[in-house]
């Protein structure tokens, strides 16, 4: 989702004309919550893992591309005037300018979001899965096995915690100068 969502919402955030044209339907299509499609995606993708990666593009896709695209627009705009006094063509602005400027709060935007597609993941494997932690949760429950339920509830936080911590270790060491204003 992320490979989509993130030219898009560059795009998005720094011309007017092309967020006119996605804003709409992007908006929209944001409020759509991703386990209402799960009983659709199930019959047009089956069970398994095509299914939970469409969940998690629908979960996360739409989000990404606004909330980039709103971090690309919010650029200082002394930034963007010096840019264009020094002679920046468009794409420069966007290549040396508006990029490099939003590149840390873009990081935290991905792994926040990284947070919701684990939840949406999970949610896919509840529901219609064969395989996977919730998948494991689901038959745990059949059986009373609420040991197993508790498990599975512990290694899903730890495994959304590990990686959430391992992402702002990445985030501090990619832009340390983001860390300047805290």
């Amino acid at each position: 989702a992320a490979t989509l969502a993130l030219p898009l919402g560059v795009m998005m955030g720094a011309y007017k004309p092309i967020e006119a044209f996605f804003e709409p339907f992007v908006s929209f299509a944001r409020y759509l919550p991703a386990s209402a499609f799960i009983p659709l995606l199930i019959l047009w993708a089956g069970i398994g893992e095509a299914q939970k990666l469409a969940v998690i593009f629908i979960g996360s896709f739409f989000q990404l591309v606004l909330m980039i695209a709103v971090v690309v627009g919010n650029t200082r705009r002394d930034l963007v005037e010096a840019a264009y006094t020094l002679g920046a063509t468009d794409a420069s602005l966007v290549k040396r300018v508006l990029i490099p400027g939003a590149a840390p709060e873009i990081a935290e935007i991905l792994r926040m979001v990284l947070g919701w597609a684990w939840t949406y993941v999970i949610v896919a494997e509840l529901i219609g899965a064969s395989s996977g932690i919730g998948h494991m949760i689901t038959d745990s429950q059949a059986l009373l096995a609420t040991d197993q339920i508790i498990f599975g509830i512990i290694v899903i936080g730890l495994i959304g915690l590990l990686s959430d911590l391992f992402f702002k270790v990445a985030n501090r060491k990619l832009f340390p100068w983001a860390q300047l204003g805290k």
